[in-house]
């Protein structure tokens, strides 16, 4: 059986977190925290990168920074993962959902002025497969109108926009380090901070509202509840397992990129025939091979596809049921405009295996396989 995913493992995983447990110093902001923070802020340029239990968890935390409340309503697109909506919602805002581009899935730019009203208070720009938002008409957007950009950049570290790193465009920039992504902990993330000025605050909501992270630097004798907080930060065993694919980001980088081309290349010819849909990553942008998906005709045709393929010992999957169409999105959130892309398109995407390590016979199977499914 082809796996649909492997977590990461590069080899010295287990032997950092061994050393972690002989730091005796396993809970959050170890040694091994403080490697991949600063590994983070060197490689993305961001002011501050703080590490926490999830990307979930990073966007909780840009919500409670920008003083999100009941009434707010934050733009972001339906075609997402649940925690995009989950971290506004929860501080009582609407989520006001825009159609998708079709080319790459994500937030189509152009209808994001339409959806902005008197109660906006943020853009959420979601980097699908890895790949960037349109983000120069965004931020043109968020500062005609004084709007925050929250990025959600769970798929994309190491991704680019025009060189900018995905996660350090916006005002807070958020990563996944879950067991699916290039990078992983198990479960985890990091949040991005461009401004400096909201780097304390954010430390004290990391560390259940008090004042620790300060008291650890030195600079103050005691620490104590200053204000509401949570408890963001992950165990430094979580971390040690992160810094081990960190320290070989390049090596995974590679393999990864290396996969992709090949799922491109012997494809190719299917699409060249309208037989499929292959991914599109614009002029300036620059992706990091997070994900490799074909769009097929419809849902009809996808389901019997990824049946096909799971006969075939290769596990094929689909991904987000748009938001608004969810229970929980017609509670919490409102579609602005025609849904001319989003369901359409989300119901066309099969998601092919795609891991480091994935041997370039099993890409060479897939695609057989696939090209076999076309030719009956």
């Amino acid at each position: 059986m082809i796996y649909f995913n492997n977590p990461p493992f590069v080899g010295n995983e287990l032997e950092y977190v061994r050393q972690a447990i002989d730091n005796q110093k396993i809970c959050g902001d170890g040694p091994f925290t403080k490697k991949c923070s600063q590994w983070i802020e060197s490689k993305t340029g961001t002011s501050k990168a703080l590490l926490t239990t999830s990307c979930t968890h990073a966007t909780e935390m840009a919500a409670l920074l920008l003083d999100i409340k009941p009434g707010d309503e934050v733009i972001m697109p339906s075609y997402t993962f649940v925690s995009t909506a989950d971290a506004f919602v929860l501080r009582g805002a609407k989520a006001v959902f825009v159609d998708i581009r079709p080319d790459t899935m994500n937030i189509d730019e152009n209808l994001i002025e339409n959806a902005i009203t008197e109660h906006t208070k943020a853009i959420v720009p979601v980097h699908y497969a890895g790949v960037s938002c349109e983000m120069d008409k965004i931020t043109e957007l968020a500062l005609k109108y004084n709007l925050k950009i929250v990025e959600d950049a769970a798929q994309g570290l190491l991704s680019t926009y025009k060189g900018k790193m995905l996660g350090t465009i916006g005002d807070f920039g958020c990563y996944s380090f879950h067991e699916t992504k290039n990078y992983s902990m198990g479960e985890g993330g990091a949040l991005l901070i461009r401004d400096p000025n909201y780097i304390e605050k954010a430390e004290i909501i990391r560390e259940k509202g008090t004042n620790r992270s300060k008291f650890f630097r030195g600079q103050i004798d005691k620490y104590t509840w200053v204000d509401a907080g949570s408890s963001y930060l992950p165990s430094d065993l979580n971390a040690a397992y992160l810094w081990a694919q960190l320290e070989q980001a390049d090596k995974i980088f590679d393999n990864r990129m290396k996969t992709w081309n090949l799922y491109y290349e012997l494809l190719t010819d299917l699409q060249k025939q309208g037989v499929i849909s292959l991914p599109v990553v614009p002029e300036n942008c620059a992706h990091n091979a997070h994900m490799f998906y074909i769009k097929a005709k419809d849902l009809d045709e996808r389901t019997h596809l990824i049946d096909f393929l799971k006969e075939q010992g290769i596990l094929a999957v689909f991904h987000y049921i748009p938001l608004h169409t969810a229970p929980a999105g017609k509670k919490f959130g409102v579609f602005c405009g025609e849904d001319r892309y989003t369901t359409k398109e989300s119901e066309r995407l099969v998601r092919l295996p795609m891991y480091y390590g994935l041997e370039e016979e099993k890409v060479v199977y897939i695609a057989n396989k696939i090209k076999d499914f076309y030719c009956r």
